[in-house]
């Protein structure tokens, strides 16, 4: 065989794990149904601007050794995530703190005045154990956030009304009793200079790569060409849907270059809480590394249905789909030469320290076989 491993997919998983192999001498393949590298993280120059095209990503981890090793590709910037909600044009600090209070009530100014007004308004609820997303929102921020923050934005992201939607997809709101902006309480957060794209070029630059491949359409010329098998893709189609498909949310990007604006929202992300808004967010990707340059990118984000051969962004993880996952995993077992890995073939919403985390553990797994 040619290779010690064929990476299915180019994404920050698979490029990482790649990265570590070579360095242990081992020979890899990676490989990737679309044009380019990176995955979910790879950034387009428009214009000079480097655009995020699958959606914001900003990097925060409380690992240092996890920061420090993504640091050791390129220089990181001090990027602090602080995103705006929109709601019909009255704009409010996310996530929900003394700025986001005080603005939406007159007669909150302190901390306890905040304190105050949130337990009064949870307390229609009267105790009862919340039985949808809607009950459960109220009982952690009160109906005001909700409606105006929260119901909207909600909606969009998983395409039902917040009755519909089981209490477990909200397990906490970030609420702070201080000015503080900060989306993450993460003590590391920035975004590379000069974009992802630095890093995954890095991570590969020893390995063959070959694009436009669909490993899946031709599994058994990829399969004798490496003795392993790391497939970072869906694992429901894997195996063909055997047991039925797993359930995803989708994504839809709308690019729109300005070349007369240098500045069109002020924010590198702002969220539209809305319902009518169809749209669930605006991303202005200049303000992810400070840009100083003519004209602007914004992309509006818009959340979809998923159907078989769209691209899968968010697995829901609810009991019906983790118990089929949990079936899949089943059948993975079984693969004599292949692992499965990264957030599809977990079927895990991973932030990218975790994704990072998570290959670093499979390679001292691999390295002890």
């Amino acid at each position: 065989m040619k290779y010690d491993y064929v990476i299915v997919g180019a994404g920050l998983f698979g490029s990482c794990f790649a990265y570590e192999m070579t360095k242990l001498g081992k020979k890899c393949l990676v490989i990737d149904r679309r044009n380019h590298i990176g995955g979910n993280v790879y950034c387009e120059d428009v214009h000079g601007i480097h655009v995020h095209k699958y959606g914001a990503h900003i990097f925060h981890t409380s690992n240092k050794k996890i920061w420090e090793y993504v640091n050791s590709f390129c220089e990181f910037n001090n990027y602090i995530n602080s995103p705006i909600a929109n709601y019909h044009d009255e704009l409010y600090n996310m996530p929900f703190n003394m700025n986001t209070f005080t603005k939406l009530w007159d007669d909150v100014i302190t901390p306890t005045d905040a304190k105050r007004k949130i337990e009064g308004q949870k307390s229609e609820l009267k105790g009862k154990e919340p039985e949808n997303l809607e009950e459960q929102a109220i009982s952690l921020v009160g109906r005001d956030i909700y409606e105006k923050l929260v119901k909207g934005y909600t909606e969009k992201q998983w395409g039902k009304d917040c009755k519909e939607l089981p209490s477990f997809i909200i397990k906490r709101l970030p609420v702070r009793f201080t000015f503080n902006n900060n989306y993450f309480n993460d003590r590391y957060q920035g975004i590379p200079i000069g974009g992802y794209n630095l890093i995954i070029n890095r991570m590969l630059e020893n390995c063959d790569v070959e694009l436009n491949v669909d490993y899946l359409k031709e599994k058994e010329k990829y399969d004798a060409l490496g003795k392993r098998v790391l497939y970072t893709g869906m694992i429901d189609e894997y195996f063909d849907y055997s047991l039925g498909a797993l359930e995803y949310r989708s994504l839809k990007f709308e690019n729109e270059y300005l070349p007369d604006c240098d500045n069109y929202q002020g924010n590198a992300v702002v969220n539209y809480t809305d319902r009518e808004t169809p749209y669930t967010r605006i991303i202005e990707h200049k303000h992810f590394e400070f840009q100083d340059c003519p004209g602007t990118v914004i992309t509006r984000e818009y959340p979809s249905n998923w159907e078989k051969k769209m691209e899968a962004y968010y697995p829901v993880n609810d009991e019906k789909n983790n118990a089929l996952f949990t079936k899949y995993q089943e059948l993975a077992k079984k693969e004599e030469k292949v692992i499965f890995g990264g957030r599809l073939g977990n079927y895990k919403y991973y932030d990218m320290d975790k994704v990072l985390e998570a290959a670093l553990a499979l390679v001292e797994v691999e390295k002890a076989l």
